[in-house]
């Protein structure tokens, strides 16, 4: 008996500090970025540490990105899009 399943949806790309990167639909930029052997994408405040996903969940917030010029998102539940634009985020996501 041959099944008829659904067409696998098609990776999509978006970009980390200007590199692409492909993600699959559903990921989460977080595991689009883990995928692509990001594992930091923030730092901290006091003394520039980077930080990535912790807790992969959004309790934590050492996840924060930013994503399409918006700082502080938890990419660890942000879904990723097509053409998406992440920058590693310094600090705040304010500092300049």
């Amino acid at each position: 008996m041959v099944r008829n399943r659904p067409p696998t949806p098609a990776p999509f790309t978006l970009t980390f500090d200007g590199r692409t990167i492909t993600a699959l639909p559903g990921q989460s930029v977080a595991a689009a970025l883990w995928n692509a052997g990001v594992l930091a994408w923030r730092t901290t405040r006091h003394g520039g540490a980077p930080r990535g996903a912790f807790c992969g969940i959004g309790t934590c917030y050492d996840c924060l990105a930013t994503v399409n010029g918006r700082p502080n998102q938890r990419a660890c539940l942000l879904p990723a899009r097509p053409g998406d634009t992440v920058t590693t985020q310094r600090g705040t996501g304010h500092d300049r």
